[in-house]
């Protein structure tokens, strides 16, 4: 296979694994729904629906990564504030500082910068990791030792954080690490 047909097939494979996932989501969450379900059924059941919600996060990923790659990403591009792009539902990942108006591909930018912090965590191994915003500068800490390489892609273990760094330099936007702080700018 030619290098500049693997990003077609991945964005292919993302398309056609979308509709049995959303079929697996779609009959979780129907029978979660019917009720007079036991406590344990119940559970897994929440366990199915989150799993999938997670897996079409990562197929959506992995289709825009390959876009970007083929060079067929379109951003729809919106304005949104710094902070709003910074923050996330995620209880590990927190947001301050002073934001403002930016003009980006939001859905994908956002989902970027979870992602950074969301690695940050998962391989630090910390509680939490705080998005410190001024205007179109991002400052997330800690990145520890541990966690710097899967943070900033030198170490490949996390494709969230890998998509994150292609999606952020093809905004126009750079990453660099200083200590245990990753410095983001768009």
């Amino acid at each position: 296979m030619t290098e500049t047909r693997f990003p077609r097939v991945v964005s292919l494979a993302c398309h056609d694994l979308r509709t049995p996932l959303a079929t697996i989501y779609g009959f979780a969450r129907t029978l979660t729904r019917a009720g007079d379900l036991d406590e344990r059924t119940q559970r897994f059941l929440t366990m199915i629906e989150q799993a999938s919600e997670q897996m079409t996060g990562l197929l959506d990923e992995l289709a825009v990564a390959a876009r970007i790659e083929a060079g067929r990403w379109e951003p729809v591009l919106r304005e949104v504030d710094t902070v709003e792009l910074a923050s996330s539902d995620d209880e590990r990942v927190l947001a301050e500082g002073s934001g403002a108006p930016i003009e980006v591909e939001a859905e994908s930018v956002s989902r970027a910068l979870e992602s950074l912090a969301i690695a940050a965590v998962r391989h630090g191994p910390v509680d939490e990791a705080t998005w410190r915003v001024d205007g179109r500068r991002f400052e997330l800490s800690p990145v520890t030792a541990a966690a710097a390489p899967v943070v900033t892609g030198e170490t490949v273990r996390d494709l969230g954080s890998l998509v994150a760094r292609v999606v952020i330099e093809s905004s126009g936007g750079t990453l660099e690490l200083d200590g245990e702080t990753l410095r983001v700018t768009l």
